[in-house]
């Protein structure tokens, strides 16, 4: 059986489960008391409820969760469940106690979006990549007994079977810090978010160990159940915590460009209207430059005329008759000295005017101190971000956290995989690599879900005891299940 027949076989098998949840009614409502908020990731809130006895919700459950005293419904995830207890991940905070609330899960939903994946998987075949597929379909199909002597390693499929949890998880925690050197992107399988937390912080651990920052390489998808694991901060390698974090600094980034731009904007035309009165300064001191240096000239030609007045009648003969063979004696002396004399009256009444001009602009062309390097420097940053016009692009968009880039620039992204199979992120997003915990507990149509998404390679890990203990393997037989007398299939 091929990979595209076994999940038209799936298919078949989870639309008759998907039906047989609407007959018998299994999605009716639950009432579930003492609820407890435990913490708060980005926007996303964690709360513990008290289920009644008998009542069993699978992981990653989708439910809408609907207070005693509110109308208003919200949304939800059960992340696990312990005897009565069970943890749901919300996205409304409900406050610090809630007395009680009406739990309406939807298994039928959750079947149906399973449904829907696979048959994505087949009807966009140039979307999604069978290749390692069908290695992994190969060994899905092999009896129990003979799946130890399927080949170990290879470029496309790799399988690591140990009934010693912590030493698959070491060689695990290898690989991928490998993977990640070779600048591979891998999605991280594991059957719950206990396992999960586990095996992020061993992975984690081990880069930590490499020299690698796993702060900058893991995310682990959906709330982490515990705060810490394998001596590192769950917190910090959240999805939801990265993102939030990534999208505050975003915010407080845009907020300090907006004061920059506004601090440009009132500074450009105060700048502007200052070098305005600084060219009319520099001209009006360049007129009274000019007028000083006529006067001064007349000055020295009046001073002249005046010392040849006083000296004429001492002059010798033959000097005097020279002057006036130029049209130079007394008379048109004393001419000369009233033309003079006048036009440094003008000349003076001209520089006193630009004078007054002057101390009229100095003050205007002032720039107070700094302003000018800082309207230099501002205006260096917004001609690196493109300019003005691009900076109120910047300003102007929305905020829309973009959950599928965000998850791409990491390259090891750790998730269940029922999440995985029903999330719609992950129908955008692509990986190299695959590596599966514990796989032989995980349902085959989830696991499939998930290799179509692969580009390069699977890895395989869990314990062989488990292929027939857990029995998540067994190939659906054509007409063995109907809507209403089969159970229906789990997902995880």
């Amino acid at each position: 059986m091929t990979a595209v027949e076994l999940i038209e076989s799936w298919i078949v098998n989870i639309e008759a489960a998907r039906v047989h949840l609407a007959e018998t009614g299994q999605d009716a409502p639950i009432t579930a008391s003492r609820g407890r908020f435990v913490r708060t990731t980005g926007s996303l809130h964690l709360y513990e409820f008290l289920v009644p006895g008998g009542v069993s919700l699978p992981v990653d459950l989708p439910i809408s969760l609907i207070p005693v005293e509110d109308t208003d419904t919200t949304e939800g995830i059960v992340l696990r469940q312990q005897d009565q207890s069970i943890l749901v991940q919300l996205v409304d905070h409900l406050g610090s106690d809630v007395p009680s609330v009406t739990l309406v899960p939807d298994r039928a939903g959750q079947v149906g979006t399973a449904a829907a994946r696979l048959k994505e998987i087949l009807a966009k075949p140039d979307q999604y990549h069978l290749g390692p597929a069908e290695r992994l379909v190969a060994l899905l199909q092999m009896p129990a007994v003979d799946v130890a002597s399927f080949p170990a390693s290879s470029s496309v499929f790799t399988t690591v079977w140990s009934d010693d949890l912590m030493l698959r998880r070491q060689k695990l925690g290898a690989l991928a810090m490998d993977l990640v050197r070779a600048n591979k992107r891998i999605l991280l399988l594991s059957p719950d978010h206990e396992d999960s937390d586990e095996l992020v912080g061993m992975v984690g651990r081990t880069m930590k160990a490499g020299g690698l920052h796993p702060k900058t390489w893991v995310t682990r998808y959906e709330l982490p159940i515990v705060p810490q694991a394998g001596g590192l901060d769950l917190q910090e390698l959240g999805f939801e915590a990265q993102m939030h974090h990534f999208y505050a600094k975003s915010q407080g980034d845009k907020a300090s460009l907006r004061q920059k731009y506004d601090r440009f904007r009132e500074l450009a035309p105060f700048l502007a209207q200052k070098e305005v009165k600084q060219k009319d300064l520099d001209e009006v001191r360049l007129l009274e430059w000019r007028l000083v240096t006529q006067f001064r000239e007349l000055q020295v030609k009046l001073a002249g005329v005046d010392t040849t007045l006083k000296e004429f009648e001492t002059l010798p003969l033959f000097q005097r008759l020279a002057m006036q063979t130029v049209g130079k004696n007394v008379d048109s002396l004393k001419q000369y000295r009233a033309l003079y004399q006048g036009q440094l009256d003008r000349l003076n009444s001209e520089i006193d005017v630009a004078k007054g001009r002057i101390q009229q602009l100095v003050p205007e062309a002032a720039v107070p101190r700094g302003q000018r390097a800082e309207f230099e420097e501002l205006k260096e940053q917004i001609a690196k971000l493109g300019g003005t016009k691009k900076v109120r692009e910047l300003l102007a968009a929305e905020e829309d956290p973009n959950r599928q880039a965000f998850v791409q620039n990491r390259r090891l992204v750790a998730a269940t995989p029922t999440r995985v199979a029903t999330d719609p992120l992950f129908s955008r997003v692509r990986f190299d690599v695959l590596m599966v915990d514990d796989a032989p507990k995980i349902t085959m149509p989830s696991l499939l879900a998930a290799a179509g998404l692969v580009r390069e390679r699977i890895i395989i890990s869990g314990d062989l005891r488990d292929i027939i203990g857990a029995g998540q393997w067994a190939i659906p037989q054509e007409g063995a299940r109907t809507a209403s007398d089969t159970a229906p299939v789990p997902l995880a």
